[in-house]
């Protein structure tokens, strides 16, 4: 995604939200069109489920053609309450639906739905899905937004070689992530440097980073996580809790709020605004984040499709960071097509083709592989061929074959 497909929603009349959202209007480059004012009582945490109904309404009539995302320039409301509650970025994504919170206490462990974002392959969400993915920028002052955004924007395409950080602390019920962990180091060794840390055994006082510098991922099970202000992260870095009640803003029902994280320097962050037990499907699976974020997601994307079930979720922090921005080229060197991009899904095969009278021709074939970028080459087809086309897994369903370019 790019400046132009994202949406900037602020807060009409509230001078904080107008000020966030003009801020980064200007540093994204976002199109004028798509600033967008909504009448919204950022005095409240909630909005209830009959206000978010007409409010949603009301955008939904007023996007732009061609919008795929939102950014919501304001720190509250961040959760829409009714039968139960949804983070309000995963409502405006999903519509408010209790398939997707718990409706009752009785409930209280329910399996929610799916989103069909998850781990996909589409670039056009809106155009493909019709699910707008949602983040909240969440800042409290100009001065923090400002900063947030800076973070954002210095991520572009630095393709950083930061270190990831996979914890599993003493925190049982919170460390149900780690079966996810714990490969990742060998699976991406040489092209990112992952760490997990197994601390399941003690002491409680290692639970935590500390003084650790060029932070890129930190994902933890913990209801606070301390030393945050002994780390230091990388632009563009992601980090998450696996806790209840972190999206619960402000105050997080006493645990840690997912604000905590930008204060100390995080790019974009993830938590529930409602108890969600520990489904790991309810958080983020790392596995999912890093690889979509490597292969050029950029973080709004990469948080949205690394959630299998995400309504209870919050999205919070700076939606277009990118710093692993993808510049795919197709050339033709020395007689042969020259394909170059760091996208492939790992697993995922993929074919270049011509057309020549109604039948098509395969010039070569290509697998993504896990960290690494394709520098692939095919022949040129016959003179008598009359288009050529890419094909691999289909945005909507990956384990399917589709057409993703073809020539005139």
């Amino acid at each position: 995604m790019g400046p132009s497909d994202l949406a900037v929603i602020v807060a009409e009349g509230d001078a904080l939200s107008e000020a966030m959202g003009a801020a980064y209007v200007a540093a994204r480059g976002v199109p004028a069109a798509n600033l967008i004012r909504v009448k919204v009582n950022t005095a409240s945490d909630t909005l209830s489920a009959a206000d978010f109904a007409t409010l949603k309404a009301d955008l939904d009539a007023r996007l732009p053609a061609g919008v795929q995302a939102t950014l919501l320039a304001w720190a509250a409301p961040s959760r829409v309450v009714g039968a139960c509650s949804m983070g309000i970025t995963s409502a405006m994504a999903l519509g408010f639906d209790s398939r997707y919170c718990n409706p009752t206490p009785a409930n209280g462990c329910a399996l929610t739905a799916a989103s069909p974002l998850y781990d996909s392959e589409s670039r056009r969400p809106q155009s493909e899905l019709q699910l707008r993915p949602s983040m909240l920028l969440g800042t409290r002052t100009l001065a923090a937004a400002q900063a947030l955004i800076d973070r954002g924007v210095a991520a572009d395409a630095t393709r950083p070689a930061g270190d990831g950080w996979l914890v599993r602390t003493t925190d049982t019920d919170r460390s149900v992530r780690w079966t996810d962990f714990s490969p990742l180091p060998a699976a991406w060794s040489g092209a990112l440097a992952l760490n997990y840390v197994d601390n399941s055994a003690g002491p409680a006082t290692a639970d935590a980073l500390s003084g650790k510098g060029n932070v890129l991922f930190y994902l933890t099970g913990l209801a606070s996580v301390p030393k945050l202000s002994t780390l230091q992260f990388r632009p563009g870095a992601l980090a998450d809790s696996l806790t209840s009640t972190g999206g619960l803003l402000p105050g997080a029902a006493g645990q840690m709020p997912v604000t905590a994280w930008l204060d100390a320097g995080v790019t974009a962050t993830y938590g529930t605004v409602e108890e969600p037990c520990n489904y790991p499907q309810k958080f983020s699976r790392a596995s999912v984040l890093v690889d979509q974020y490597w292969r050029g997601a950029t973080a709004i994307e990469a948080y949205w499709k690394a959630v299998q079930w995400p309504g209870q979720g919050l999205f919070v922090g700076e939606p277009l960071a990118q710093p692993f921005r993808d510049t795919p080229s197709f050339a033709i060197v020395a007689g042969e097509y020259q394909i170059r991009t760091r996208s492939l899904r790992p697993g995922a095969v993929y074919s270049l083709q011509y057309l020549q009278g109604s039948t098509w021709t395969t010039l070569a074939t290509f697998s993504g592989v896990r960290g690494q970028a394709l520098d692939g080459r095919a022949p040129l087809p016959p003179a008598a061929a009359t288009r050529i086309r890419w094909q691999g897994p289909c945005p909507v369903d990956a384990a399917a074959t589709c057409t993703l370019a073809q020539s005139p």
